[in-house]
Parts: structure tokens; sequence; C-alpha cells
């Protein structure tokens, strides 16, 4: 958004200031410039032709100790993939191999219970028919 003043001689446009930004690499190139200076002045000399305070570079250098600046390397849009476990194949497997074991361990156990349900009655009927010979004795 910009301003413009009229003045006697003719209009005058005034713009807002922008902010400035430094990219990762920008930052790094200058903080290796600052280390390959040793001679008295050379530091300032670099901040001024750059147009830098000494705080950017205290500031920068603390990102660059700590880690930071590497991190601010472009990245691509989207999603990030998930690094591959290598036993996550395998789990699946397992898994897969468990559910196919506990139906086939349900259907036994179903039929064993049938079976038993069977023999009951069998007996039952065993039984039954006994009491049959017994009272037509």
């Amino acid at each position: 958004m910009s301003k413009v003043l009229k003045l006697g001689s003719g209009e005058v446009e005034l713009s807002r200031p922008k902010r400035r930004r430094f990219s990762a690499s920008y930052k790094l190139k200058v903080l290796a410039e600052m280390d390959g200076c040793s001679l008295p002045g050379q530091i300032s000399a670099l901040l001024r032709r750059e147009g830098l305070y000494s705080s950017h570079l205290t500031n920068w250098r603390h990102q660059r100790d700590s880690g930071a600046l590497s991190a601010l390397r472009p990245t691509k849009p989207g999603p990030k993939a998930k690094p591959k476990d290598p036993h996550e194949a395998r789990n699946k497997e397992l898994e897969k191999e468990n559910r196919v074991l506990k139906r086939k361990l349900k259907r036994a156990e179903w039929l064993l219970e049938i079976a038993k349900k069977g023999a009951e009655l069998m007996e039952k009927m065993t039984l039954g028919h006994q009491f049959e010979n017994e009272d037509s004795e």
C-alpha cells in the first residue's frame, strides 16, 4: 500500500518499507566471508558493503551453530515421505498370519464344541436306549 503526496512541483510516492529477508544460503555465504576476515576493519567493510548490522552476524552465527540454518534449506512442498521401517513389511505379514491362525483356531474350537455336544447326545441316546431295554425286560 503506498501513499501519494502532492507537493507544489509534483507528486511523490511514499511506500511502506519492506522487511528484508535473507536466505539461508546468503547468510552462510556472508558468515563464511566473515570467517575469512583477518585484518582489522575487514568485517566493518563487509557490513557496510552488504548493508548489514553486526547484530545480523551475531544472530546468524548463533543460528549456524545451533544447526538452524541447515534446517532452512529449501524443501519440496507437500507431505514428507516417511522413512521405511525395515521391520514394517515383516510385521504386516505376521499380523496377517496371526489373523488367519485366529480364524482357524476359532473354527477348530467350534468343531470341538460340536463334537462334544454330539458325543453327549449319543451318550444320552445310548443311555436312554439302555433304560428302554431294561424296562422291557
